[in-house]
């Protein structure tokens, strides 16, 4: 499931680099954190990945 919004994406991607290793996870904060215990790495791959361009900055 693409994110909806850019913020969705950019947590998704901060998730996904505390789970390979490349970022400590006690500094996701917020949705990050949430997203990093629940989803899968494949889940915060397809959530992250694709253009941001014609996204809202905040799903309504």
């Amino acid at each position: 499931m693409p994110a909806q919004s850019k913020s969705q994406q950019k947590a998704a991607g901060a998730a996904l680099a505390a789970k390979r290793g490349e970022q400590k996870k006690s500094d996701l904060k917020g949705p990050a954190r949430q997203m990093e215990k629940s989803m899968s790495e494949k889940e915060l791959d397809d959530m992250a990945s694709g253009k941001r361009k014609r996204k809202p900055d905040h799903k309504s």
